[in-house]
């Protein structure tokens, strides 16, 4: 991996781990993982593009579906490919097809950018990691196996510690807080060959241990507001992602489109950023 590599434009493809659920902006908007890395980015490389097509909730087939061809028409420098692990949190899940689709993703994929990065994504410590442990590694497993076919890098967030940590991850126990986010996409910043800027694998210092009633307390709000509608929709084959399109997605248009900073102002948050038209100019 060429060290200090410049990369113009970055693609980000997934669920709502991409997305970056639970890293709620003040606006109720969502950053996550890869507004960070790509404002970070920006800051090093003027003209900078970014496009987020991550939904929350997306199935991989879904993901291959409604992401991948137009992420690929893109063509930028660096596209992310984070999916499938919905899949395995499902009660039936085909893991064969959610390989073969996994598959067909990269093979899609890494002939249209420079640098092609999967994952192998984090799980919280917990019952819920341990029913589907055997899942989730098969289908990392199948990461490794598609990253060393096509030349992708692959970021190891499963084997990192810290990011497994409860107090890494937001009450509804599915999705990183702001820090963990922050610390994804330190660790993609490295894979890239950029210079570190702190350990992303550094452990917390472990929280104040909550007693029995607020502990008990937090279990009966987080099965109110979170586990009972999560089963309710897995019964009903609906999705929070239904009717939602990514963020830099023209529904209209039939495509995805860049966004950069805003000529001559302070790479700010991306979304102050301004859309980039067919010439790779800022529109007005």
């Amino acid at each position: 991996m060429e060290m200090n590599a410049s990369y113009t434009s970055f693609a980000a493809i997934g669920d709502s781990f991409t997305e970056g659920m639970s890293d709620r902006l003040p606006d109720g908007s969502y950053r996550g993982w890869a507004d960070v890395l790509a404002t970070r980015l920006a800051h090093r490389t003027p003209g900078f593009r970014y496009a987020n097509l991550a939904v929350r909730g997306k199935l991989i087939g879904q993901i291959v579906e409604e992401q991948v061809a137009a992420a690929a028409a893109l063509r930028p420098d660096v596209i992310t490919l984070v999916g499938g692990l919905n899949d395995t949190l499902r009660p039936k899940c085909d893991m064969n097809r959610v390989r073969g689709l996994l598959t067909e993703a990269v093979e899609q994929l890494a002939p249209s950018c420079k640098q092609l990065v999967l994952m192998r994504s984090p799980g919280r410590n917990g019952p819920v990691l341990d029913r589907f442990r055997p899942r989730m590694e098969e289908l990392f497993a199948h990461v490794d196996e598609l990253a060393e076919r096509h030349g992708a890098l692959v970021v190891d967030l499963y084997g990192a510690p810290a990011l497994a940590e409860q107090h890494m991850w937001d009450f509804d126990r599915l999705h990183l807080t702001a820090e963990g986010h922050r610390r994804v996409a330190e660790a993609v910043w490295q894979t890239l060959g950029l210079d570190a800027e702190d350990d992303w694998r550094s452990p917390l210092p472990p929280p104040a241990r909550p007693g029995w009633a607020a502990s008990r307390s937090a279990d009966l709000r987080f099965a109110r507001q979170h586990l009972g509608p999560w089963i309710g929709r897995r019964l009903t084959g609906r999705s929070t992602g239904d009717g939602r399109h990514g963020a830099h997605y023209s529904p209209a248009e039939g495509r995805a489109f860049f966004v950069t900073p805003a000529e001559g102002e302070p790479v700010g948050p991306v979304s102050e950023w301004v859309r980039v038209d067919d010439r790779g100019q800022a529109d007005d």
